[in-house]
C-alpha cells in the first residue's frame, strides 16, 4: 500500500513545479470557499473588468492612449448599468408584482383545464391523478408564497447589500481595468521564478476563460433581446419577465433550456388556453431555443475546449452547490481549468524493470 503510494507521489509530484501549481490551486479554492461570501464584490469586479478587457485592448490597437480606451469603456458600461436600473428593472418589478397578484388565477384556470384531461382522456388520466396534482401544486405555491413573505420581510439587508453592490463594484471595475498591468506586476512577484507550467496553463485558462465568459454574456444577450423581441410580437404577457429568465437560463447548460420552458408554456396556456396562439408561440419559442443550441453556440464557442456532457453536468452540479449561482456561471471554466492542469501536468514515466 505504502510503495503504491509513494510510486504514485513520486510520478505526479515528483516536479517542484507541478507542486508549487497544486498548492496555489488549492489556496485558491480555499479563500473562495471561505472569503468568498465577503470578498463577493471584488470577484463580481474582477468578472466584470476581465469581461471588459477585450474592448479596452481593442481600443488601444487602434493606437488609443490607454488612459483614453479604459475610459470609454468604463463609460460605456456606467451608461448601460444606468440604462438597466432606470429602464429595465422597474419593468421587470412590475411584472413581477403583476405575476404575484395573478397567481390565484392562474391557478383556478389551471385546476379547471386539468380538470378536463379525465373527460378527454379517460383512459390515460383519471379523477384521483389530477386532484393529486393539483393538491401538489398548491402546497408548491403555498411554500412560494411563504418565501415571498419572508423575502419581503428581509428585503432590507438586500436592498443594503445592493447598494454596496452598486458603489463598490463600478469603483472596483475602474481600477482593475486603469491598473491592471500593475496589479499583474505585483502577482507576479509573489510567484517563483521558475513558473514555465504555472505560465502554460494560465495562459490556456485566459484564452478559455476570456472566450467563455464574452460568449457566454453575448449568448444572454441575444438569447434574451430576441426572446423579448417574439414574445412582444406575440403580445405574451409577461414578456421582459420571461425573456429575462429565457437569456438567463444558458447559464445552465442542458437543464436550464428545459426548466426554464416551464413558466414559459404555463402563462402562455393561462393567456391562451389550447388556442393557436399558444401553438404558435411554442413554436417560435422552439425555433429560438434550436437556433441557440445548433447555430449561436457553434459560432461563439468554437474555440472553446470540448467537455463531455457528463463532465458539465457534474461540474455545474459540483461549483453550483459550492458557490451557487457564480458557481455554475463558471463551471465549465472551472471544468475546463481542471482539464488544461491534467494535460499540462508533468509526469515521471514509472520504471519498467528489463525482462531477463
Amino acid at each position: 500500500m505504502f510503495k503504491v503510494l509513494r510510486d504514485w507521489i513520486q510520478r505526479y509530484f515528483s516536479d517542484e513545479e507541478a507542486v508549487v501549481l497544486a498548492v496555489l490551486l488549492f489556496l485558491a479554492f480555499t479563500a473562495v470557499l471561505t472569503l468568498g461570501g465577503m470578498l463577493a464584490p471584488v470577484l463580481a469586479g474582477m468578472v466584470l473588468a476581465y469581461l471588459m478587457q477585450g474592448l479596452v485592448t481593442s481600443l488601444e490597437r487602434l493606437r488609443l492612449p490607454g488612459a483614453v480606451a479604459v475610459g470609454l469603456v468604463f463609460a460605456l458600461f456606467m451608461g448601460l448599468l444606468v440604462l438597466f436600473i432606470v429602464v429595465v428593472l422597474p419593468l421587470l418589478w412590475h411584472q413581477l408584482i403583476t405575476l404575484f397578484n395573478e397567481l390565484p388565477g392562474m391557478l383556478a384556470k389551471w385546476q379547471s383545464l386539468l380538470l378536463l384531461l379525465p373527460e378527454r382522456y379517460p383512459h390515460l388520466v383519471s379523477d384521483e391523478q389530477v386532484l393529486q396534482a393539483i393538491e401538489v401544486a398548491r402546497g408548491e405555491i403555498g411554500k412560494f408564497g411563504q418565501w415571498a413573505l419572508t423575502f419581503s420581510l428581509s428585503s432590507l439587508p438586500l436592498l443594503v447589500n445592493i447598494m454596496i453592490y452598486l458603489v463598490l463594484v463600478p469603483i472596483l471595475v475602474f481600477f482593475f481595468l486603469k491598473d491592471r498591468v500593475m496589479i499583474g506586476r505585483w502577482v507576479r512577484g509573489y510567484l517563483p521564478r521558475e513558473r514555465a507550467l504555472i505560465t502554460r496553463v494560465a495562459e490556456e485558462m485566459n484564452r478559455q476563460i476570456a472566450n467563455y465568459i464574452r460568449g457566454k454574456v453575448i449568448e444572454i444577450i441575444i438569447c434574451g433581446g430576441v426572446t423579448y423581441i417574439a414574445f412582444i410580437a406575440l403580445d405574451l404577457n409577461y414578456a421582459a419577465l420571461l425573456a429575462l429568465l429565457v437569456g438567463v437560463s444558458v447559464v445552465v447548460p442542458y437543464v436550464g433550456a428545459v426548466v426554464v420552458t416551464v413558466p414559459v408554456t404555463l402563462i402562455a396556456l393561462f393567456q391562451w388556453g389550447w388556442s393557436d396562439q399558444f401553438i404558435y408561440l411554442m413554436a417560435v419559442y422552439g425555433i429560438i431555443q434550436t437556433l441557440d443550441g445548433n447555430v449561436l453556440v457553434p459560432l461563439l464557442f468554437s474555440e472553446a475546449v470540448n467537455l463531455h456532457p457528463v463532465a458539465i453536468i457534474c461540474a455545474v452540479l459540483l461549483f453550483g452547490g459550492l458557490w451557487g449561482f457564480w458557481g455554475v456561471f463558471f463551471a465549465i471554466p472551472l471544468a475546463t481549468l481542471f482539464k488544461a492542469v491534467l494535460d499540462a501536468w508533468p509526469r515521471k514515466e514509472p520504471v519498467v524493470a528489463p525482462l531477463l
